[in-house]
């Protein structure tokens, strides 16, 4: 076992502190600038990573509100037509053998436009005309008959009274007379039925003459000359006159989703296609009842009347119309989108008063950093504006419309219910 004089030197070996490095003050100072510039760098790293994934407070699209006129409109196409249309046809058969009008004719009431062959019809009243000759004539003959059948009775009843002639006489005689009379009855009832029959006859044979019932211009000519027409089952069309080519009228379905808002009296602009940089101007007439489906499309018709005194319009044109339904002149307008706009932080507003229903309509009024929402009563709409009946607006008001997310020029807004 070793004594403790032998062990000394190793515990004083192991015991012995480590030497440090001595590090001066030149070292220090490099040290502290670059710790220093470690943690502005991390610092300047989060800033930018915050920055960079925080989104951009919202800006707002905005519109000022001004006053104006707002026209509501109801679009809708139709048919120039004239107003009154006659179809002249024929109530007689036969071939055509002449034709005195066409198309763009002029005509005035009564006037022929056409010619029905007439032989088979005037030979018809030549063979009633005798047949009523020969009933005269069996009239006469029959009351100069009735006449000795009178005379012969009266002289019976005075020859009867001295005794002359017997009493069957005096009877047969009054029986002839009364024969003779009925037969005078019978022969004047033949008259008036020969006549009722001349008198047809002589009626379809004016009806050859094909006329014009009206005052008028002759739009369409359906038959020529030469050709057959038949009147037995259905009256052939054979010329469409228009009465007055002046006035003339748009026949338009409107749909029923449109319908409770057209009445008449309301001005109505429209265009043809022939004249597409002109602008007609009528007014609704006539508004009917009687409903039009047509592939489960309910329409109804609307008439508007039309001014054509420069013979502009032709029948049978497309016209593209916009019914004006209402109309507000110089009134207090904003955009429609306004009306629609909801911030999407409107959720988070300063102040919700419970006399304000946010359910109703309103508009988001922009005041400095300031969003406020203002209820409104609404008017007339339409495809731009609507008109602001009541509300705390004023013209010039920004009023938002709408976001740009992108756009982070502008500090964060405050949401207000007013």
């Amino acid at each position: 076992m070793d004594s403790p004089t032998e062990k000394r030197p190793l515990l004083r070996e192991v015991a012995a502190p480590a030497s440090t490095p001595t590090i001066d003050r030149h070292q220090r100072h490099w040290l502290w600038i670059v710790t220093t510039a470690a943690i502005l760098s991390t610092t300047t790293f989060a800033l930018v990573w915050q920055r960079a994934s925080t989104p951009p407070p919202p800006s707002f699209k905005t519109a000022a509100v001004s006053k104006g006129d707002v026209i509501r409109q109801v679009t809708a196409t139709g048919t120039v037509n004239p107003e009154l249309t006659i179809i002249v046809g024929s109530y007689v058969s036969g071939p055509i053998t002449d034709i005195q009008c066409d198309y763009n004719t002029v005509v005035t009431a009564g006037q022929i436009c056409a010619t029905i062959d007439p032989r088979p019809y005037q030979t018809i009243v030549d063979q009633d005309s005798a047949n009523l000759s020969v009933a005269d004539a069996q009239l006469t003959k029959d009351g100069a008959n009735f006449d000795y059948a009178q005379l012969n009775y009266r002289r019976n009843q005075r020859l009867i009274a001295t005794q002359a002639v017997s009493q069957d006489t005096v009877e047969v005689s009054k029986s002839l007379a009364d024969q003779a009379a009925a037969q005078v009855a019978l022969d004047q009832a033949t008259i008036e039925q020969r006549e009722a029959e001349l008198s047809a006859a002589q009626i379809n044979l004016d009806y050859t003459n094909i006329r014009s019932p009206v005052n008028g211009v002759v739009v369409s000519r359906n038959v020529t000359q030469g050709q057959t027409v038949a009147a037995s089952f259905q009256t052939p069309t054979l010329f469409l006159i228009a009465t007055d080519l002046t006035r003339m009228q748009v026949d338009t379905n409107v749909s029923e989703s449109d319908i409770g808002t057209v009445s008449e009296g309301q001005s109505v602009t429209f265009s043809v296609d022939a004249f597409p940089d002109r602008i007609f101007e009528g007014k609704i007439t006539q508004v009917r009842q009687s409903p039009q489906t047509i592939q489960n499309v309910v329409t109804f018709d609307a008439v508007v009347g039309v001014d054509n005194t420069d013979l502009a319009l032709k029948p049978g044109m497309t016209a593209s119309l916009n019914i004006i339904t209402a109309h507000a002149t110089n009134a207090l307008r904003v955009p429609n989108q306004a009306l629609r706009f909801e911030p999407t932080d409107a959720g988070n507003t300063s102040a919700a008063p419970t006399s304000v229903d946010a359910k109703g309509p309103h508009v988001w009024v922009q005041h400095n950093d300031t969003v406020i929402m203002v209820p409104v009563t609404i008017g007339v709409s339409d495809q731009s504006y609507t008109v602001i009946e009541a509300g705390e607006l004023e013209p010039g008001d920004k009023i938002a419309f709408g976001e740009d997310v992108a756009s982070s020029t502008m500090a964060p807004f405050r949401f207000l219910r007013w």
